[in-house]
């Protein structure tokens, strides 16, 4: 008869050729479910703030198309146009644009004060998606004032600073 001796850990020893079966402990699962979940705590904020930051880049692109539909109306008539969605050939005539909200359905768009001197365009985080959280960066606007074209972003409360010190404080177009 063959004898077995105790092996590392005080762990019986088996013979040559024959498989050991090991599995984990429940103190080791434990261990990895709290790395896990310490890991994940850290990595998805960053990861969401990283989904809205390119999420801006849609209104980004969404302000700069009505810019230039608002040029080009302008070139034609006395003032900028205050709609968004109609016709250039309606009444009053608008820019032509196909949507009110942003392809991926995250910013409304909207059109403030158009006059023959200037005109405000906003996108604004629809509420009830990710870009609703993004902080001082929720709505984007862009202002057209006698010629002068400023960039600006604020939370959904409150109203963004015009005046000619503030420079986008939010850091929202550069991000």
């Amino acid at each position: 008869m063959k004898q077995f001796t105790r092996g590392w850990m005080g762990r019986a020893a088996v013979a040559p050729g024959v498989a050991c079966l090991r599995g984990f402990t429940t103190i080791e699962l434990l261990i990895a479910i709290v790395v896990l979940g310490l890991l994940m705590a850290v990595a998805l904020p960053s990861y969401q703030s990283s989904l809205r930051k390119s999420r801006r880049a849609e209104a980004i692109t969404a302000l700069s198309n009505i810019q230039q539909a608002q040029e080009r109306h302008r070139s034609t008539r006395a003032t900028f146009a205050s709609d968004l969605t109609a016709a250039p050939t309606a009444t009053p005539p608008g820019l032509g644009l196909p949507a009110t909200v942003t392809p991926s359905g995250y910013y409304n768009l909207t059109i403030a004060s158009p006059s023959a001197t200037g005109y405000e365009a906003r996108a604004a985080a629809v509420a009830g998606t990710s870009q609703a959280n993004d902080g001082n960066c929720a709505v984007m606007a862009v202002r057209m004032a006698g010629g002068n074209l400023r960039y600006g972003a604020w939370p959904n409360v409150g109203s963004i600073d015009w005046t000619p010190a503030n420079t986008d404080p939010n850091r929202c177009w550069a991000r």
